[in-house]
């Protein structure tokens, strides 16, 4: 058994103002994101200036906070957000959807790509390979709080999660998520896109392993305590949710490669 590292969740206290590392993983995630798209943007569009690169990134991350955190009280706590709204704010506890955050970044490029003459799909195959920088920054976030931690086991690597009542040895599921859609995700993604591909294979590329891993993460997770399992006492909410990313996934690539043959899309 691994000792879990004691990281304080606040990463700086002056006076009642407190930065928690939570939050701080957002802004590595996005800023990291940004640093990456603007290395990539003459590949994407060679006409497009910094200041609207900027600008999409702004509306972008404003989908992933606003839709993960509508996302999590609509998918996952509905009733305790009903009874208390205020909760809705205190995002530094934790509490956001990837699933919600994934539909507003769509509503988002939806939004700009109509303003600024981009396909949705333009932007979706533009803005995928960034997007596990963010990911994998909000697992270790995850992880810095104690949450989200994994079922009793014995292999050498559990952990005892201090946020834990009964204090077991737990799978650190929440590294299990950096280590794939995090890191093994970036890398699929960005091998994938350096060669051109046709509008949809990325997206697509994005859907599909995103839900095949979380899928598979989620059998040594431990489900929301306030939802459980929702089938045959292993099926979770997460699990539901990535069905429709998998089959959507996979219908994205058929029709990328499947479609009337045209010039293929820029690398991205």
């Amino acid at each position: 058994m691994l000792p879990y590292p004691q990281i304080d969740p606040v990463a700086l206290a002056i006076g009642p103002l407190k930065i928690h590392w939570y939050g701080l993983m957002y802004l590595i995630g996005i800023g990291g994101a940004w640093w990456l798209a603007s290395r990539r943007l003459n590949r994407f569009d060679p006409t497009w200036s910094k200041e609207k690169l900027s600008d999409m990134v702004f509306w972008m991350s404003m989908g992933v906070i606003v839709g993960g955190r509508l996302g999590y009280v609509l998918f996952y706590d509905l009733n305790a957000y009903l009874a208390n709204p205020t909760l809705i704010f205190e995002v530094w506890k934790g509490g956001m959807s990837f699933h919600g955050g994934f539909i507003g970044v769509m509503l988002a490029a939806l939004w700009f790509g109509k303003k600024n003459g981009k396909s949705f799909f333009q932007l979706m195959d533009f803005v995928a390979p960034m997007v596990p920088i963010g990911l994998g920054a909000g697992r270790i976030g995850n992880f810095i709080n104690a949450e989200l931690w994994g079922k009793a086991t014995d292999v050498p690597w559990a952990m005892v999660f201090p946020t834990d009542p009964a204090q077991l040895a737990r799978h650190p599921s929440q590294l299990y998520q950096f280590a794939l859609e995090g890191v093994a995700l970036f890398a699929i993604l960005w091998l994938f896109s350096r060669k051109p591909r046709p509008t949809m294979a990325v997206s697509g590329m994005f859907a599909l392993f995103y839900g095949i891993f979380r899928f598979i993460v989620e059998f040594v997770r431990v489900p929301d305590a306030q939802l459980g399992y929702l089938a045959w006492n292993w099926l979770t909410m997460g699990q539901v949710l990535c069905i429709p990313m998998i089959v959507g996934g996979l219908l994205l690539i058929w029709l990328a490669y499947h479609r009337a043959p045209a010039a293929p899309a820029a690398a991205v």
